[in-house]
């Protein structure tokens, strides 16, 4: 949905706003479509009559060698990782006349529950996730949604063990929580990537898929760096292996038996498990987990302003000649933006004296950035290009959104 503001010639983009604090909701219409496609076969035949038969030949050879090094089977791949890979339950306080018939925790198949009315029970249900052991004594990685509600969780190892573990941290923000497994210091375990998977490379998505037990699901990586613009600001692996309820929280292998993301969502158009999945990328758990482990929490940047990119519509109105950076659609009251003068309608063009070409990195960048730094500005504001110098406060805690359904 697109409005155009009078006044200062805003033209708001829903689609694209993003909110540095967490302070805006964004209505995301999903249209699903399936397309079918026709494979094509290389021959390497020279072509009569034309000089490129080498090249010809050597593009088939370099299609065929390929096609054979896919993998034919993920059996051994899947054998080495399960170890590795637990189911997650954690207990979570929810009004039981709003689930009558669950046993899986709220936000992994419906809505939040409503406030309770006079007379409803309430009671536990049992969230049910997946996760996956980082060290031999035990710290693994899952979902926050998994454990939000509660400091403890159950997990079962695929060996069908059973032990107890201690939530040590969890961010809503990047979805990402740690906890710690009790009882043994030799579990098995895996390693996270070192570098981002390519789009098409395949990958191999394990968890606990409706608390069945361990399964597996292959695919691909269909596209990196996608900006869902819902709850969080990370940057998503989009990948087309299924993740179905109760994997959320599990691991994304490479061909190396290394985690390139943990499975995180589906979006889909009619709220089950056919869409397009997404997984938080391992660079994210990296720069997420040893906060969570030193400090229990993340700490962001913030200036209190929401904003969105800058778009060709946006620039025309501003008579901007290069469509770059992001414009403020609003400035929180008594926030780090409102007490430095930063003010709707003002476009932020650089920070630190580079360019900034979306709000999304804008936001990025913000975010890593310590509270009580200074932000230097570049600001454009009625034509006009001059310094403003905000100094960050600290993100608040930001709760999970239900655009989108956790697995």
């Amino acid at each position: 949905m697109e409005a155009v503001m009078a006044g200062a010639g805003l033209i708001r983009d829903w689609r694209r706003s993003s909110a540095i604090g967490g302070t805006v909701a964004v209505a995301i219409l999903m249209i699903a479509s399936l397309a079918q496609g026709q494979p094509v076969n290389f021959h390497g035949q020279p072509l009569a009559g034309t000089g490129h038969a080498v090249w010809q030949h050597q593009v088939a050879d370099a299609s065929h060698a390929s096609h054979d090094a896919g993998p034919g089977s993920f059996a051994d791949l899947a054998e080495k990782v399960a170890p590795a890979v637990i189911a997650v339950s954690a207990m979570t306080g929810a009004t039981l006349q709003a689930f009558p018939n669950r046993r899986r925790g709220p936000r992994n198949e419906n809505p939040a529950p409503d406030t309770p009315e006079q007379g409803q029970d309430r009671g536990e249900l049992v969230s049910m996730g997946s996760g996956f052991l980082i060290s031999p004594d035990g710290y693994a990685v899952t979902n926050s949604h998994v454990v939000e509600d509660s400091d403890t969780a159950e997990i079962r190892t695929s060996d069908n063990k059973i032990y107890s573990a201690k939530v040590i941290g969890k961010d809503a923000l990047s979805d990402l929580a740690l906890i710690k497994v009790e009882g043994r210091s030799d579990f098995a375990y895996v390693k996270l990537a070192d570098r981002p998977p390519r789009v098409g490379d395949w990958v191999l998505a394990v968890g606990n898929s409706f608390g069945l037990g361990g399964s597996v699901t292959a695919g691909i990586v269909s596209a990196r760096g996608r900006n869902l613009e819902i709850s969080s600001s990370e940057d998503f692996l989009q990948i087309d292996a299924p993740i179905n309820n109760g994997a959320s929280g599990g691991p994304s292998f490479n061909t190396q038996g290394e985690v390139v993301g943990v499975n995180s969502m589906i979006l889909s158009p009619g709220g089950g498990s056919a869409g397009v999945a997404f997984a938080i990328p391992a660079d994210t758990v990296k720069a997420v987990i040893p906060q969570l482990k030193d400090s229990g929490a993340v700490t962001r940047g913030w200036i209190g302003a929401e904003v969105q990119s800058v778009t060709p519509d946006i620039a025309e109105v501003l008579a901007m000649n290069n469509p770059h950076g992001a414009i403020v659609v609003s400035v929180q009251d008594n926030g780090p933006a409102a007490k430095a003068g930063l003010r709707s309608g003002d476009v932020i063009s650089s920070l630190r004296n580079e360019p900034i070409k979306s709000a999304n990195e804008l936001t990025k960048k913000i975010h890593v950035m310590a509270p009580g730094s200074s932000a230097q500005f570049t600001v454009l504001r009625q034509g006009k290009e001059s310094p403003l110098s905000v100094t960050l406060g600290r993100l608040p805690n930001q709760s999970s959104s239900p655009a989108a359904n956790p697995r």
